[in-house]
């Protein structure tokens, strides 16, 4: 039962009022990690690697056209169909689960569960399928970008670990598994999931310039 009395409620949430020193101490600590992981020097100690992006500035509402989107960061995997007009946006999505054996699997046997997630999907919305639709794969996991369509895994997280996939490029993968599909479409743009915040609430304010994703742990 929750304390209802408010001096109660104030002894529960002491702990977690911090000092001035405290948030500064933890400040700082955040800015050198940034600039260890921006450093050629430091990067690989770094806590926050600091991955690069090649998406290089945000919408700017003049959008216009159909697109595919694809979001893989946990059990539950997304795909949707986003239609862009200037600044009005319509979206649909369906939410696929990845079982375990999939999650621990090889990374053959992901890419293709995605590919017919997307076939499932295509089917289920009744789109055109002789129209090749340009696709965005949010892929949060870490890795090295070689290009806005061109990333390679650094390591699984979150209960991942496909095997075959660590050093790869994650859109080939996903072109080999569609193309076994015979799925018409084409990943012009891979990024994580704070980049896609990023360009999310930037599409609705444009003067948006900072994607934050605050992770939770629940014990």
């Amino acid at each position: 039962m929750l304390p209802k009395n408010p001096k109660q409620i104030e002894e529960i949430l002491k702990p977690l009022q911090l000092s001035s020193e405290t948030y500064g101490a933890i400040k700082q600590k955040m800015d050198d990690d940034m600039t260890n992981g921006l450093s050629t020097d430091q990067h690989t100690l770094a806590d926050a690697k600091m991955y690069i992006t090649y998406v290089r500035a945000v919408p700017n509402g003049t959008e216009v056209g159909n697109f595919l989107a694809l979001d893989l960061g946990g059990t539950n995997f997304r795909v949707l169909l986003i239609k862009l007009d200037g600044g009005e946006v319509t979206m649909q999505s369906t939410i696929y689960m990845i079982p375990e054996a999939i999650m621990t699997g090889t990374g053959a046997q992901l890419f293709d569960h995605i590919a017919n997630c997307i076939d499932s999907f295509i089917e289920d919305k009744k789109l055109d399928r002789t129209v090749e639709l340009p696709l965005g794969f949010t892929f949060s996991f870490p890795c090295k970008q070689e290009g806005l369509a061109k990333a390679r895994l650094v390591t699984w997280t979150k209960g991942f670990n496909c095997s075959g996939v660590v050093n790869e490029d994650i859109v080939r993968l996903l072109h080999e598994s569609v193309a076994k599909k015979q799925i018409k479409v084409r990943c012009i743009a891979v990024i994580n999931d704070t980049v896609g915040a990023l360009m999310s609430c930037a599409h609705e304010d444009n003067r948006c310039q900072i994607g934050l994703i605050l992770g939770k742990v629940v014990y």
